[in-house]
């Protein structure tokens, strides 16, 4: 009885242990959220893949230079509840984002708003 006892313990204390990570998330504590901005700029790539959606983009900055930027997106299947598809950007598209910038420099945005190449607010979730 007592090993039996022994057993499911430590197979309880292996599965948290190890299940901790599924709960884990980043949240958005990487970026500037009291600060949005808004780009303009080309995309050069759009990923649809979980956990989360990219979309690689440049821009021109003040001085006419090209800058690199990434954004982030919900998850892929929070999107295609919302009609996106992987094919919903492709490079070429002019698009308009608004979002939290990175606290850490870098060009990195957590999209809030994306204007797409018609023109049209893209809707980034279900409701």
């Amino acid at each position: 009885m007592r090993v039996k006892l022994l057993v499911v313990v430590a197979t309880v204390a292996v599965l948290l242990v190890f299940s901790s990570a599924t709960f884990a998330h980043h949240g958005n504590a990487a970026y500037d959220t009291k600060n949005p901005v808004t780009v303009t700029g080309k995309v050069t790539e759009f990923q649809f893949i979980n956990p989360h959606c990219h979309v690689y983009f440049d821009i021109k900055n003040d001085k006419g230079e090209v800058e690199h930027w990434q954004a982030e997106l919900t998850a892929p299947n929070k999107l295609a509840r919302a009609g996106w598809t992987k094919h919903s950007l492709n490079p070429g598209d002019q698009i308009t984002v608004t979002g939290a910038v990175g606290k850490y420099g870098g060009k990195s945005i957590w999209i809030q708003k994306l204007i797409g190449p018609d023109g049209q607010p893209m809707q980034l979730s279900e409701d």
